[in-house]
């Protein structure tokens, strides 16, 4: 798959809730996910704990109310998504969470993505 092809699928998997779909589908085995130093999240590496940091911040949200992932900008081997998510979120309440997600594809997988928010 060409990065276009990867950054589209990704999107596609977001859009519809299919998150943990996306990373079984798209992420490389030795993926690097990075988070800023204030995330509720630590930084991981591979799939299996991506995959486990994902599932804690999802246990972290109590209740959902909206959210929403662009279009793809792709440029090389690289592509940026911005995310929203409006949620409410256990021991600290509703909160609107904007984000640029920076993902890497090298052989058609993603093998790092990077969290700015």
């Amino acid at each position: 798959m060409t990065t276009q092809e990867v950054a589209n699928r990704l999107v596609e998997l977001c859009r519809t809730g299919q998150i943990q779909q996306a990373q079984t589908e798209l992420y490389a085995d030795d993926i690097a996910s990075i988070e800023p130093e204030n995330a509720p999240t630590k930084s991981a590496k591979g799939k299996q704990a991506v995959a486990e940091k994902g599932k804690q911040f999802a246990d972290m949200i109590e209740e959902r109310h909206g959210g929403s992932f662009s279009d793809p900008i792709v440029g090389g081997r690289y592509f940026s998504v911005a995310m929203t998510l409006d949620a409410t979120m256990k021991g600290m309440g509703r909160m609107m969470i904007e984000e640029i997600c920076v993902y890497e594809v090298k052989d058609g997988k993603i093998v790092s993505e990077q969290f700015f928010f």
